[in-house]
């Protein structure tokens, strides 16, 4: 590592420390010419997969603007921000897991939709009604009736 003072190559790490979640590395290091210390991070530099539109366009994938969309969706409800957080980290794990250089809007849309499922059924119903672009009332009907039935199945009461 080279100083970012003198430019020297040679410097020594004298001290390394990992985050709590174990994902990143600290390294306090210290340069041998000019005896300057200085702080480098580590992490891993996983590539997530491209966005594919329905108009076939390609974007970047965007932690903020997909953390956005779910906050919107879950605006004014009982949800904390260490929930949105966790969901959004699902998505992500998900999507590296897939292991493909990208994804169709559809796709990571439903994968959305099943984790707000998971925090707040409203937000899934507000999500889903942009999302699926409904009509009219009945495709709203349908989207709660949905919501019933898997309440139902689990032999929760209505």
């Amino acid at each position: 590592m080279k100083c970012p003072f003198c430019a020297s190559p040679d410097t020594q790490v004298v001290d390394t420390r990992e985050n709590e979640d174990g994902d990143i590395v600290r390294r306090r290091r210290r340069c041998n010419a000019c005896d300057k210390r200085f702080t480098t991070y580590e992490r891993a530099d996983l590539k997530m997969p491209a966005i594919v539109k329905k108009d076939g366009r390609r974007n970047d994938f965007d932690r903020a603007k997909l953390a956005g969309s779910m906050n919107l969706a879950l605006r004014k409800r009982p949800i904390t921000t260490e929930a949105v957080d966790a969901a959004v980290q699902r998505i992500e794990e998900k999507l590296l897991n897939l292991g493909e250089r990208e994804i169709s809007s559809h796709r990571l849309g439903e994968l959305v939709m099943r984790e707000l499922k998971r925090l707040d059924k409203i937000a899934y119903v507000r999500f889903a009604s942009v999302y699926r672009n409904f009509e009219d009332v009945d495709e709203f009907r349908e989207a709660v009736q949905e919501l019933t039935r898997v309440r139902n199945a689990r032999g929760k009461p209505e």
